[in-house]
């Protein structure tokens, strides 16, 4: 997982690193535009403005999110979780699935790559409310899926994150009004797989 540091004492505004138009299908423009142009910008607008005197400054973005409670927790948390999010995206492809040491984990660890995708689709379905499914590397080197309620991450459980699913209803509800597991089984087709290799 890449560092995120504060500049000038503030996190900056992640940028999408693809064109809005380009997850067409899947996630609508539209969506992207509320979801990252407004709700991932009102959780850094927030985290900058609870950063001053909080003793959290100077530390990474993950370190905050270890440390931080409250408001600044929630923010905190929101801000890396749709960083990480974001970047995981790309054009759709057809038969996208992982390659190399990522599958062979995956296949050891879930029997196949099509029951991995069952469970952590049925994981993020069966989240009651808002938060993200999440696929992790524990500390024995074994891949877990676990459900991460509101804003929480893996982090604070000891694990490295590796892709995750956003089951909050603004990620999917202008595309796909109350179908989530119609939204999370569309996503298959634009990860990009080697973000995820290299989070690995």
């Amino acid at each position: 997982m890449k560092e995120i540091m504060p500049v000038n004492g503030i996190f900056e505004m992640p940028a999408l690193p693809f064109e809005a138009s380009v997850l067409k299908g899947v996630i609508s423009a539209e969506t992207l535009s509320f979801h990252h142009g407004k709700h991932l910008k009102a959780y850094v607008d927030n985290m900058n403005k609870m950063l001053p005197g909080s003793g959290l400054e100077g530390f990474s973005l993950v370190e905050v999110v270890k440390r931080a409670e409250g408001g600044m927790f929630n923010n905190a948390g929101q801000v890396l979780n749709h960083t990480m999010y974001f970047e995981q995206f790309a054009a759709k492809c057809d038969n996208n699935k992982p390659e190399g040491k990522l599958l062979s984990l995956i296949e050891r660890d879930f029997g196949s790559f099509d029951a991995f995708k069952t469970e952590f689709v049925q994981k993020g379905v069966g989240l009651f409310g808002s938060g993200w499914v999440w696929l992790s590397l524990n500390a024995d080197g074994k891949l877990v899926i676990t459900q991460e309620p509101n804003a929480e991450n893996p982090v604070r459980k000891g694990l490295k994150p590796l892709l995750t699913f956003d089951v909050w209803e603004h990620a999917y509800y202008l595309d796909y009004q109350n179908r989530r597991a119609d939204h999370l089984a569309a996503l298959w087709d634009i990860i990009d797989w080697r973000v995820i290799e290299e989070r690995l």
